[in-house]
């Protein structure tokens, strides 16, 4: 147990074994001081949404398991998230339980059929306070159908607008690619969550993503903000994690988010239950990270 405190308000949190350097005060893993990030207020009423994309354009950095336990854990501080599956491998849908090709109606209905209602398609999970927004395989095609479109980048934008009153927070979990759809997703975001393997590979498409986010914000978007850099998959055992953390901190400076998120087996076995980290291992190191970066999203302003 720890206790943090922050303009008067002393909050305990349960840090769990074997995690050094997340106490408030002392030096974080991203080698700067860990702040005190206090417990989430509560709300009174809902939306208007902060829609945030998920977005980096090379796969297996963390997206996915991410947007469901980034969602989770804001779910678990009474914020109504919205997660939605922008990605033609479906794998958000499946990680929440949902079997993509039994659907008749997905995202791709909503980008292609204006007399779609965005209602008629958002799906309930098992987990309190978040719906979901699911894809298939039929998203793919939506790339090359989309080219010939009026606006054609802001049709996910139009998609969202009628449900953004309804939620607190809309997470789109975004194919790996800079495409049509990661644009359209860019477009219709207030802010980038940008979850970043710690390996060195991984470094070098950050600067053509941050490239393109402002190309998005200067000719589309003008309101678009990165929220945060996350570094996934360290391992504090090893010298190049350490030296990745190092090198994006030095980059980004305060656009890395404190919290760092482990490398873990936990992971992929809550995805194989089909539940977030925070329900199927409730205690874990990897739930209370993903609980620590909702903190911090919102102490931010990001999520408020």
């Amino acid at each position: 147990m720890i206790n943090q405190t922050q303009d008067g308000l002393t909050v305990v949190l349960d840090v769990p074994e074997g995690l050094d350097g997340l106490a408030a005060g002392g030096i974080g893993p991203t080698g700067r001081p860990m702040p005190a990030f206090p417990e989430p207020p509560t709300l009174t009423t809902h939306g208007p949404s902060r829609i945030i994309a998920m977005c980096n354009q090379k796969g297996g950095v963390g997206k996915t398991t991410s947007t469901i336990n980034l969602g989770a854990a804001l779910a678990e501080y009474g914020r109504r998230v919205l997660l939605v599956d922008f990605d033609p491998q479906g794998a958000l849908s499946v990680g929440l339980g949902i079997n993509p090709h039994e659907l008749d109606k997905t995202i791709y209905s909503l980008l292609m059929d204006r007399s779609t209602a965005v209602q008629d398609v958002i799906r309930a999970t098992n987990v309190p306070n978040i719906d979901l927004l699911p894809a298939n395989i039929d998203l793919s095609a939506a790339e090359v159908q989309l080219v010939g479109e009026v606006a054609r980048e802001q049709v996910l934008a139009r998609v969202l607008r009628p449900i953004v009153d309804d939620y607190d927070v809309i997470l789109i979990d975004c194919q790996p690619s800079l495409g049509l759809l990661t644009v359209n997703a860019l477009t219709a975001a207030h802010g980038v969550v940008i979850p970043l393997e710690c390996e060195f590979f991984a470094l070098r498409g950050v600067a053509l993503l941050v490239e393109t986010i402002e190309k998005v914000k200067d000719r589309l978007n003008p309101g678009l903000e990165i929220d945060g850099i996350l570094a996934t998959m360290f391992d504090p055992r090893t010298l190049h994690s350490r030296e990745v953390v190092a090198r994006v901190v030095e980059a980004f400076g305060d656009q890395v988010f404190h919290t760092v998120i482990g490398r873990t087996v936990k992971f992929p076995d809550a995805s194989v239950a089909a539940e977030p980290i925070t329900t199927y291992a409730a205690s874990h190191a990897g739930a209370y990270a993903y609980r620590l970066l909702a903190r911090e999203l919102i102490a931010r302003g990001d999520a408020a």
